[in-house]
């Protein structure tokens, strides 16, 4: 496990920012995210309890820290306050400051993110959470901040941040304690309830799809606008629903979507022509230029959905990628004892992408004459220059690569076989991506992810069967016994990361969920390749250790949780549906008990199954695309014999009841569209109906006539964006009735009100945006906790 020094150690120099030859605290550690941080003249702590009884010792608040290796506004954040000794000596002197890598401890991520997206709307990363020390409830959150005010930003530097609420600890700390509660109150509301359990079936299918569908973009692929995410979950969802298409019109619509897609993302710069594998994302809406970080868990989401693909439509162009992406893993992204790697770095010296960028003087001085012509038409370069970096706008403009149309059309252009062209491509490749090592190389990330290795196991053992490859399934083997005889303790749980000989952060449910998934598939490739059914040691091992998550995360309702219980420094236990750059742990455990009852041919799996999506349909009939995977574990029962006589899980075909808006009772909130589209300097409007039961009020947004509600520690009602970044939301809110409770007397609204909202884009668009509201509802003598609802709407990037 992760382990700091104590508190009493000699390393402690309060009150100044000086660099110490011996290094921080976090020298100790075995993140390479902490580790870059070892030297700053910030006196860090790693998350954990030496760091919380030092902060209740002196009783000053704790900074909280988080982010990645790979992150960029993290290391330009590092660069301009943790790396300044002014900075950092006023951190050391007003808070214990507390640096965690997401990727280490996603579940303190997860808690604090929610948290931050609650506060300000936003979230992202680095993170800058600020926690009272005793229960660890934030009280102020927000992300990257300059370490000088900057026009145009909108957010205070950094040294005003800490210097405010330092003062508002010192001198108006009750305040700070019930502003901390509430927050923590609203995050509890957010993590920990599913809803209501309701039938749920081939109208909520149909409704995911049809939402694809329409937010299909027809010119470049992909839903929505830009930036372009892979958004693995949504293809995988639509090729599950091309295997039960009614007709061929709606089968054709499925393909135009789902090939249209792996189209764009093979042809386009997120893919790295040159080495392999795929960039984190696109920033603009052809797929062109990416943030150029290379996240492990991509590599093995899209090589799974590719093999997919590949082996449903039979497409050559499908398997290359497959190959190169795997290819890519094998030589830069495999440690030698058979685990994979994390990540590597978007940056090289300070500047975005700069190992994979191109001109055409560069492709000249590499290659021949003939083949720098070739590469230069092919790859785009002579139309012009695609990239200016956006943090240093005055250096020379260059290229990112990338192909105008599949292979098969450029080669007929050119007057080439597709072999021919291809041929000759991987060629000019060799000898670009030779002269690409000799240039600086990103950073990598070398901690092993159990969770992502699950998911990178998955992906060799799929491609193995695809491609009959004893390469491929030798690599999943080796990793999965990497994972399983390094990250296991003596009782059989998994340990989240391994780096050097350590492990680090316990496991959390997706860790569990996904290695089972990827030793499933494991025991798969092993059938496929011996002909022999029946058990297999990948197998056994899938259920042992879906034994232990049973023990672990399993909840009384047969749903799971995603920790596992006792852990003292999270304030909630999370029970997360959503399914993001990843999907969550209980949707992949869904897919999992379909998987082991297929397997196993143990029919009590399927019948925990059953129960499991139980627990979901409730987040599913809200919003099933935010629940695609476990919308699409749906589709998949609905196959089975079971929904057809099981009336109080599954909704008859053909049901057509609207599903229960979001919030429910006291308040509902009913939204006038479920999609919107924006553009910076483009905003739109939508009007939300609130209705409030009788007996009940939610504090106004506005300011509070006489003593504020604030007073009474209670959360104003407020809409905001959330899910994503780029996107903001207003509300022009009425201004509510003055009424009296406890002696104090604020506003308030009560009955029913319509509210205009206008969503703005503010930037580049990351990640699914959507609305949420904050409010709290109280009756003349009770308040309940404030409680934060999501609605069912979508905003797009046009």
């Amino acid at each position: 496990m992760s382990t700091s020094r104590p508190a009493n150690a000699p390393i402690d120099t309060p009150g100044t920012g000086e660099r110490r030859e011996s290094g921080n605290r976090l020298s100790r550690e075995s993140s390479p995210y902490l580790l870059q941080h070892a030297q700053n003249p910030v006196d860090w702590w790693a998350w954990g309890p030496e760091a919380f009884a030092e902060a209740r010792r002196r009783q000053v608040p704790i900074f909280l820290s988080v982010g990645y290796s790979t992150c960029y506004w993290c290391h330009v954040m590092e660069r301009e306050s943790f790396e300044s000794p002014s900075i950092a000596a006023l951190m050391n002197e007003r808070f214990v400051c507390v640096k965690v890598d997401r990727e280490e401890r996603p579940d303190v991520d997860n808690l604090y993110m929610t948290a931050t997206q609650v506060f300000s709307g936003r979230g992202g990363w680095p993170m800058s959470v600020f926690l009272e020390p005793e229960q660890l409830r934030p009280f102020w959150c927000g992300t990257y901040f300059p370490a000088e005010a900057a026009p145009g930003m909108h957010v205070p530097a950094f040294p005003q941040v800490l210097e405010g609420l330092s003062g508002a600890w010192t001198n108006q700390r009750e305040g700070v304690i019930q502003q901390a509660e509430s927050l923590a109150g609203a995050v509890r509301e957010h993590l920990s309830g599913l809803g209501k359990p309701v039938p749920v079936g081939h109208r909520d299918v149909e409704r995911t799809a049809d939402r694809l569908l329409r937010a299909f973009d027809q010119v470049h692929g992909a839903f929505g606008g830009a930036p372009k995410f892979p958004q693995t979950s949504y293809t995988e969802f639509l090729l599950e629903a091309r295997r039960q298409a009614a007709d061929k019109a709606t089968r054709d619509a499925l393909d135009r979507a789902i090939q249209g897609t792996l189209d764009a993302m093979a042809v386009g710069g997120i893919r790295d022509h040159v080495g392999g594998g795929f960039h984190r994302y696109a920033v603009d809406a052809t797929w062109t230029v990416p943030h150029f970080e290379k996240m492990l868990y991509d590599q093995a989401l899209l090589a799974l959905l590719y093999t997919r693909a590949a082996t449903v439509y039979d497409d050559a162009e499908y398997k290359r990628v497959v190959r190169e992406t795997l290819e890519y893993v094998l030589r830069e992204m495999t440690d030698t004892l058979g685990g994979f790697f994390s990540a590597q770095d978007a940056e090289v010296g300070g500047r975005e992408g700069q190992n994979y960028l191109w001109t055409p003087t560069q492709l000249a001085e590499t290659l021949d004459p003939g083949d720098a012509e070739f590469a230069a038409s092919v790859y785009g370069l002579e139309k012009g220059p695609n990239f200016r970096d956006p943090h240093h706008p005055q250096e020379p403009a260059s290229n990112v690569l990338r192909l105008e149309a599949r292979p098969t059309a450029i080669a007929g252009r050119m007057n080439l076989s597709r072999d021919e062209f291809l041929m000759k491509l991987a060629g000019i490749n060799r000898r670009l991506y030779a002269e690409r090592t000799k240039r600086a190389q990103p950073r990598k990330d070398d901690k092993t992810i159990a969770e992502w290795n699950g998911m990178m196991i998955a992906a060799f053992a799929e491609a193995a069967v695809l491609f009959k490859d004893q390469r491929y399934f030798a690599a999943a083997e080796r990793a999965a016994a990497f994972v399983l005889e390094r990250m296991l303790d003596r009782d059989g749980r998994l340990a989240r990361s391994w780096r050097g000989g350590r492990t680090a952060g316990a496991g959390v449910l997706d860790d569990s969920a996904m290695l089972i998934a990827g030793l499933i598939a494991l025991h798969r490739a092993a059938v496929a390749r011996t002909g022999r059914p029946g058990p297999t040691p990948y197998l056994e091992s899938a259920v042992r250790l879906y034994e232990q998550a049973v023990r672990d995360f399993r909840a009384e309702d047969m749903g799971y949780f995603d920790t596992r219980a006792g852990q003292e420094d999270l304030f909630v236990r999370s029970r997360t549906t959503y399914d993001g750059a990843t999907p969550c742990g209980s949707s992949v455990m869904l897919h999992n008990l379909l998987d082991l009852a297929e397997a196993t041919g143990e029919p009590s799996y399927l019948d925990r199954a059953v129960s499991l999506l139980r627990t979901l349909s409730g987040a599913i009939s809200r919003d099933s695309l935010a629940t695609v995977n476990s919308t699409r574990g749906l589709l998949r029962l609905l196959r089975t014999e079971r929904s057809k006589r099981d009336t109080e899980t599954f909704a008859p075909a053909g049901a057509g009841e609207e599903p229960t808006p979001a919030g429910g009772l006291p308040v509902e909130i009913y939204a006038e569209t479920d999609r919107v589209r924006v553009s910076q300097g483009e905003p739109a409007e939508l009007t939300l109906l609130v209705h409030v039961a009788e007996g009940y009020h939610v504090t106004s947004a506005n300011s509070q006539a006489g003593a504020s509600g604030d007073d009474l520690g209670l959360v104003g009602f407020r809409v905001f964006a959330i899910g994503g970044e780029g996107i903001e939301a207003y509300a022009d809110y009425p201004l509510g009735e003055e009424i009296g409770v406890y002696g104090s007397r604020f506003l308030a609204y009560s009955g029913q009100f319509e509210l205009k909202v206008a969503i703005e884009q503010t930037g580049p668009i990351s990640g699914r945006p959507r609305l949420a509201i904050t409010y709290q509802a109280c009756t003349d003598t009770e308040c309940q906790l404030p409680r934060t609802v999501e609605l069912d709407v979508g905003i797009e990037g046009k």
